[in-house]
Parts: structure tokens; C-alpha cells; sequence
């Protein structure tokens, strides 16, 4: 290919714009399905690549679409969301999986984002909001439905009570730099990958690979674990 055709190929692309966010809906009950697919519809930069009424199900099918996005309830028959999202996290890490849900359970929210769920919204959230929360997932952010939210921080201050009456661990702690460490700390604000690069003066890209080196020292998919992590073996302070 000649330096002209790939400059204009380029051009081209850039015509084009990014490319839309691929998103994967798993949910057992078909009605709710097709209300967020005629959500989803609606929106030029998300294209829907596929459906699944089960957690099995929802693993073929992200083998063959390759989701960008996977918007997935917990409490499915046959397969459950947490064992899937846990292997489809194993499969491509780079999946971002929201558990859209009935269950306000604080088990349930718990063991999503040990499995490595970077959202948990309740089934209650409008319609109309999927698409933005689809958009904040995809681009770096947490999200967690408000009334849940409370709970999740409440686990987290039990985190820091149970670190000052456990003696230290014996085995130490993953290696963090100084800077993954500030990272690590804003991430725990709920502070998105933006705020976060503004903050510390640095570029978006460059909070993204701190935010990658935090999550494969620590072994764990979802920066809310790598809080939950980093309160437990006394990384951070809550607070």
C-alpha cells in the first residue's frame, strides 16, 4: 500500500469517527431485553452485538461478539451473572461488565465486584440513562446505583475498623509505586480517569496504564476491588 492510500485511508477513518461501543445484553426475561435493546437502538455510537438469557449462554456469546460493554442481571436460570462475568473477566479482561439487577443484596453487590463488575445498577434506573451509564463504563468510570453505594461504602469502613485491630499480614503487600499509590487513592474517591489526570497534572492515557498496573499487581479485575483490596491489606486509608 502506497503512503498515499494510507493517508487517505486515514483520512477516512477519521471521517468515520470511533468506532461504537459494542455492548452484549444478558438478561432472562425477554421484555426487559427488548426494552434496552430499543434503548440501545436509539444511540449512533452503540451497537448492540448480541443477546443472551443466561450466564452459559452469555459466555458463547461474548466468545463470538466480543462485547465491549455486557449489561447482565444476576439471578438467571441455569447460570448465574457472577460466574459469568467472573469468566468472562478471566477470558478478556478489557470487557467491562455492569450487573443491571433486581437484587439491592449486599452479597450480591459484594461478590460482583470481587468477580470483577466495574458497575451495579439496580433495574429501577430509567431506561433513558442505560446508554450514558454503557458510555462512563466503557470510559473508565465505576458505577454503582446510589441506594448501593451507601452499603458499599459502609464495607468499607468496616474494612478499616477490622485493619486496626488485625495484626499486619504476613506476606507483604503488592509493590506499588509512589505514583500508583496517588492513583490508587483518587480511584477511592470515585474520582473517573479525567478528574484523576487533571488532578495529578498527567494525560488520560497515562492514569489508564497506572490504572492497568494497579489491577494486574493486585491480581484483580475492577478498580472498586482494587479499593476493597488495598483497605484490606492496608494500601490505603478509608477516609
Amino acid at each position: 500500500m502506497s503512503a498515499g492510500q494510507r493517508a487517505a485511508d486515514e483520512d477516512l477513518d477519521a471521517l468515520r469517527g470511533p468506532e461504537p461501543i459494542r455492548v452484549l445484553i444478558v438478561d432472562d426475561h425477554a421484555l426487559f431485553r427488548r426494552g434496552l435493546e430499543m434503548v440501545l437502538d436509539e444511540e449512533d455510537d452503540i451497537k448492540l452485538v448480541g443477546q443472551a438469557s443466561d450466564g452459559a449462554e452469555a459466555r458463547a456469546k461474548a466468545g463470538e461478539s466480543v462485547p465491549d460493554v455486557v449489561l447482565m442481571d444476576i439471578r438467571m436460570p441455569r447460570s448465574g451473572g457472577i460466574d459469568a462475568c467472573r469468566a468472562m473477566k478471566e477470558a478478556a479482561p478489557s470487557t467491562k461488565i455492569v450487573m443491571l439487577t433486581i437484587s439491592d443484596e449486599e452479597e450480591d453487590l459484594f461478590e460482583a465486584i470481587r468477580a470483577g463488575a466495574s458497575g451495579y445498577l439496580l433495574k429501577d434506573i430509567p431506561l433513558d440513562e442505560v446508554a450514558e451509564a454503557v458510555r462512563a463504563v466503557h470510559g473508565g468510570q465505576s458505577l454503582i446505583s446510589p441506594s448501593m453505594a451507601g452499603k458499599l461504602l459502609n464495607e468499607f469502613a468496616t474494612l478499616a475498623r477490622r485493619n486496626e485491630e488485625e495484626p499486619p499480614r504476613q506476606v507483604p503487600a503488592p509493590k506499588l509505586t509512589e505514583r500508583e499509590m496517588e492513583v490508587l487513592r483518587l480511584v477511592a474517591k470515585g474520582m473517573n480517569n479525567r478528574d484523576i489526570a487533571r488532578e495529578l497534572f498527567i494525560s488520560e492515557n497515562t492514569v489508564k496504564n497506572h490504572v492497568r498496573n494497579i489491577l494486574e499487581k493486585l491480581q484483580i479485575h475492577s478498580r472498586m476491588e482494587a479499593v476493597m483490596i488495598a483497605l484490606r491489606d492496608k494500601l490505603i486509608e478509608f477516609g
